[in-house]
This record gives C-alpha cells, structure tokens and sequence, in this order.
C-alpha cells in the first residue's frame, strides 16, 4: 500500500471565483432528478425493459406495474434486477429465522444495539409533541391532539454494505411515537435482508415485518400493498436514486420522510483545527460513494495541511478506490475572506451534516440557519451522530435543509385539531361567522350557526 494518494480536488478561492456559482455546477452532480444515467446502467435497463429508459422512467413503470399486477411484478423485478428467485413463501423472513440471527450474533454487537437504542429512546421521547389544550370563556375548549400512524414502512438498504444503524434511526424514532405496525423492507442480498446483523438488530428492536425486496419494488408493495404486505401509511429511511425516485412516485398514496440524494458535510476549520481530524470527517461522507465533501476555511496553512491529510489517510482505508473517486468528483475545499463569509456561504449550501470543528463552534452556530445537523467542535465527529448520538440519521440533502427537518418520533404522529363550543359561546362568535359567511356566499354556513341560535 503507498504512502499516499494524490488527489485532484476542486479548490475554491472566494476572491477569485464565483463560489455560488462552483457549488451550484457541484449539487447538479449530485441531484436526484435522474435525468442522467451511467453507460452500464443503460445497458441493464435495456435488458430489463428492452429500451433505454431514464430512472424515472423505470421507478414509474415499475411501481405502476406493481399497483397494477402486485406481489407478481414485485417478484419479476426482484428476479431480473436482483437476481433473486423468490416465492410468495419466502418473501417475507420468517420469525424462526430473524430468532436464530439473533441467537447467533455476538453478545458484544447485541449489548451495543441496546445501548444505542436506549439513547435514540432518550432523545425521541424528549421531543415527542404532547396534546395541548386551551379554554376561553364560555366554556369553549379548543385542543391539539396527536396520535401515532397506524403502520410505517422503513426501506434499509443493502447492496455495499451492511447498516444496522439505520433500522436503529428509523424503527427506533417510531417506536418512540407508539407506531404500532412496522415493516422493513431491505434488498434480497447478503448485506441486506439476507444479513444475519440486520435481522438480529430487527429482533432486538421487536421488529417481525421483515421482506426480502429491494428498490423501487419494495416502495411500490408498501405503498400500495400486496397479498401478504399490507399498505403503510408512511415511508421512511435511505436508499439509491431508484428509492428515492420511487418515494417521489407514490407520494401522496402515502406519506415519505423525503427524497433523499447522496450524503453530504460541510467542515468549517481554522487554524485552531486539527486538520487530521478534519481529513478523516470529510473521508467519512466520502466513503459512501458518492458523497459530498466540503472543507470551508479562512486558514490557507489549514486547508493544505488537510489536504495533506487527505491523501495520507485515503491510502489506508479499505474503499480507497471509490472514496479517491467520491473526493474528486463532488469535494471541495473553499479558501474564502473570514468567518463571516464562511457561515454566509454554508448557509447558502444547507448541509445535510455541519461540522463546526473550531474552538468557537457556539459563536459560529448563532450565524447559521440551515443545516440537517449540527456537531460542535473538535471531538464531535459526524459518526456519533450517524451511530449513538440519539437523532435520527435519516436527514436533508440536497440544499432542502433551508426547509426541511431530520426525521424523529415526531414525523411519525399526526396532528388533529378538537373544537368544543357551548351555547353560550357560540353565540359569542356569530356575528362574526355571519360577517365572513356573507362575504363568502356560503349561506349554509351562516345558516349552521342561526338554525342553533334562534
């Protein structure tokens, strides 16, 4: 193994460049519109479907063949894309086999899922939205009221690699909701439904819905269910570009966390950071392949001591190859004037991980409003939030943090209003009904109020 790798990653100067404008070009690459497609996946969707169809094309066709043909079309696609034969038998992991992977998973794996789902339990519940209610005069009570979904989807993925974390940050914050129906979905594959560590986590959290479909198939059957799947009402938790399309797809059949592209962090570092510490937080987004990895810094000595560390330690690690792919694609160091500007241009990016990794992380927070989440200083590394921190994981990309929030127990609830008059105080509020009703030429409206009132 060499010393080093040399890498050839973007370098912005904010004093000679337009940074918008470079990070703009950045994001497009990463987008999940799906209007662009690599040669190799042409060349499957020309054997799957006998015509070069874009993504978004195959996600429609496909989820729209399972709405129409069900568990059928969701095992075609898992044979021709997955290469799984798969029965409407053995779809579903039995119970016997998610006990025996339990009974067989290191004691020291099991103790840790524990100890992470206690601090997500934690966490959830403490935020959990509590029914509010309130009286005027007249005995009028007004409240908000909030109950649990009946029934969640979660999507786990499975084609590099193994995440358990992510049925920890997805089933954990509906449990802590009080969801009481939970189906997991994770590709028929030894990372995903086939994993013995995935399906020992499921039973560790209680989960017993387990199904052996992957992509926009697996969306599609929770969405709109199939013999032996029931409908959820909500679909949560990661996936690739076909997931994330298909999500977009049956939005409004049912509800979606998001539509969620490729991981992303921006480190803003000054001469107080450690740059190996900074290398190896930008590695860490990198490593999904892709990822977006952004250094911001008014340190030029910081930005070259990271870059240094970069080429070190990219040579060390087991995916070196796509991570050295990942940097040169969709990184970027950003020399610009001050911390002022720093915080301007990071607000701009709306990161789906911030990393404040200087001595004066609160300072800077005050200046920032958009970001997934947030980790302050040098000794908190984006991994504990993706693996024990206690927020969820599943988090915005895209930009799409200047409005939209990680996931948590919270998006797992939904929200009704209870409205209670008397006599006495319906009679205090007609006139007013009447004004608008009358303005509205709603005159049932009105009439619903003076029928009441004599």
């Amino acid at each position: 193994m060499t010393n080093s790798v040399r890498l050839n990653i973007q370098r912005i100067d904010s004093q000679q460049a337009n940074v918008q404008q470079a990070l703009a070009a950045l994001r497009e690459k990463l987008s999940p519109r799906g209007d662009v497609v690599s040669e190799r996946g042409r060349q499957r969707t020309m054997e799957v479907f006998g015509s070069p169809l874009s993504p978004q094309q195959v996600v429609e066709k496909i989820c729209l063949d399972v709405r129409r043909e069900g568990l059928a079309a969701v095992l075609r696609y898992s044979e021709k894309l997955d290469g799984a034969r798969l029965t409407p038998e053995t779809v579903r992991v039995s119970e016997a086999e998610i006990a025996a992977a339990h009974r067989q998973a290191a004691p020291e794996f099991l103790a840790a899922v524990r100890r992470i789902r206690d601090n997500v339990l934690e966490f959830q519940r403490a935020i959990l939205h509590r029914d509010v209610e309130i009286q005027r005069p007249a005995g009028v009570r007004l409240g908000q009221r909030y109950v649990p979904l009946r029934r969640a989807g979660v999507c786990v993925p499975g084609g590099a690699a193994a995440y358990p974390s992510t049925l920890l940050m997805t089933v954990v914050p509906a449990q802590a909701a009080g969801v009481p129906e939970i189906a997991v979905v994770a590709p028929p594959t030894a990372f995903g439904a086939n994993n013995p560590d995935v399906l020992a986590t499921c039973c560790e959290l209680g989960v017993k819905e387990v199904y052996r479909i992957g992509g926009a198939q697996a969306v599609a059957a929770l969405a709109y269910g199939v013999p032996g799947l029931p409908p959820v009402d909500k679909i949560v938790g990661p996936g690739n570009l076909f997931v994330a399309l298909a999500k977009k797809f049956v939005f409004g059949e049912v509800d979606i966390d998001s539509i969620a592209g490729p991981s992303e962090v921006v480190v803003i570092a000054d001469e107080s950071t450690r740059p190996d510490y900074t290398a190896a937080d930008l590695l860490a987004q990198a490593e999904h392949a892709p990822g977006a990895s952004i250094l911001i810094t008014w340190s030029r000595q910081t930005l070259e001591a990271t870059l240094a560390e970069l080429e070190r330690q990219v040579a060390r690690l087991s995916r070196c190859e796509v991570t050295v792919q990942s940097l040169e694609d969709f990184a970027a160091l950003i020399l610009v004037r001050d911390e002022d500007e720093a915080c301007a241009i990071t607000d701009s990016i709306a990161p789906e991980h911030l990393h404040l990794a200087t001595d004066h992380a609160a300072r800077l927070l005050e200046k920032i409003h958009h970001a997934g989440a947030t980790f302050l200083g040098n000794h908190t590394p984006v991994a504990v939030g993706d693996y024990v921190a206690g927020p969820s994981h599943v988090l915005p990309t895209g930009g799409t943090a200047r409005w939209a929030s990680g996931l948590s127990a919270n998006d797992f609830l939904r929200a009704h209003s209870v409205i209670a008059y008397t006599a006495e105080g319906l009679r205090q509020v007609a006139a007013d009904v009447r004004q608008l009703a009358d303005k509205e030429g709603l005159t049932a409206h009105r009439a619903s109020v003076d029928i009441r009132l004599g």
